[in-house]
């Protein structure tokens, strides 16, 4: 691996004792802002994307994570044992005490201990090393994918048919997208990935969720909302109106004098996720009828005085 390379923790902005959420919270929110969807012909962004993905690949699972930490960029490089790279460490820790200066760094593994002296017992321990490893079965890279689906859709789960690499070609994997999937989730398939050397497992499928946006209603986690427009008369008056949801039309009361801008709240009307599912929230929307009416504007100019104090007292320096 290249020296070069930014810390998985840096490209992610995180710090290296960030809870497996924090991670989480952090690469949704850049492969939001990176997406090559939401930013078309943009190499520099579709790279740091991939390099985002990459670092989240690791870093949300625990046992890559844990191999980072203790041996860095080395221990993403393909057939990378840690028990042979524990094992190094020992064997140059005692090298170092029979009192044999250091003469290099070897890449894989560090830094050396050993002088002119023990070259050939050295060279013998990599050539063992190499044959090993060039037997030794070998798991599988994994394979990243992307996947759009509607808002209706990822609330409601869907099961979809992906091509992935395989011998001799692809072959298609059925992957299930559960119920209350959000934009930028991420599924790991186990297994179903690049297929591995010498025996070795094959790695895993990772699938990127993006959900669409919808024409009426905007997602906020398992909340959903919608703007609402009534009428001049169903606000002053209240009244009962039609609301379209997810699952249907359902009708909701205004409550007499409601105000352009107030919220109300329809209660499971929103995404089901586990045992969880939100609310629907309703933001009124008053629309005054056309101008030209005589009558109407005499009588929106009677009912002038029928506020209390100045409107926009709260607005003044």
């Amino acid at each position: 691996m290249s020296e070069s390379r930014r810390d998985l923790y840096e490209v992610l902005g995180v710090a290296k004792d960030a809870s497996k959420d924090t991670v989480r919270k952090a690469y949704r929110k850049l492969a939001r802002e990176l997406h090559p969807d939401v930013n078309p012909g943009d190499e520099a962004a579709e790279e740091q994307f991939k390099e985002v993905a990459a670092a989240y690949d690791v870093l949300s699972d625990e046992e890559k994570r844990k191999a980072y930490d203790e041996f860095g960029f080395d221990s993403l490089q393909t057939g990378f044992d840690p028990e042979k790279a524990r094992a190094y460490q020992q064997w140059q820790q005692s090298r170092r005490h029979t009192g044999y200066q250091d003469v290099g760094g070897v890449g894989g593994f560090g830094g050396f201990g050993g002088g002119v002296a023990d070259m050939g017992d050295l060279g013998d321990f990599f050539s063992r090393i190499r044959q090993q490893q060039a037997s030794r079965p070998r798991r599988g890279g994994d394979v990243h994918a992307s996947l759009s689906v509607d808002l209706a859709t990822a609330m409601k789960g869907t099961q979809v048919s992906v091509d992935v690499p395989s011998v001799g070609g692809t072959r298609s994997v059925q992957v299930r997208i559960p119920p209350g999937a959000d934009d930028g989730d991420t599924l790991r398939i186990r297994r179903k990935g690049a297929p591995g050397a010498n025996g070795g497992p094959a790695g895993d499928l990772v699938i990127e969720v993006r959900v669409e946006a919808h024409p009426v209603f905007e997602r906020d986690g398992l909340d959903l909302r919608i703007e609402l427009p009534v009428t001049l008369h169903e606000a002053y008056a209240g009244a009962k109106v039609p609301v379209p949801t997810m699952d249907g039309e359902v009708t909701m009361t205004i409550p007499a004098g409601s105000q352009s801008g107030q919220t109300l709240r329809l209660k499971g009307k929103g995404v089901a996720r586990g045992k969880k599912i939100g609310n629907l929230y309703v933001t009124l929307k008053v629309l005054l009828p056309k101008p030209g009416d005589e009558a109407l504007s005499a009588a929106l100019k009677e009912a002038e005085a029928l506020y209390e104090g100045d409107v926009r007292a709260e607005v003044k320096a």
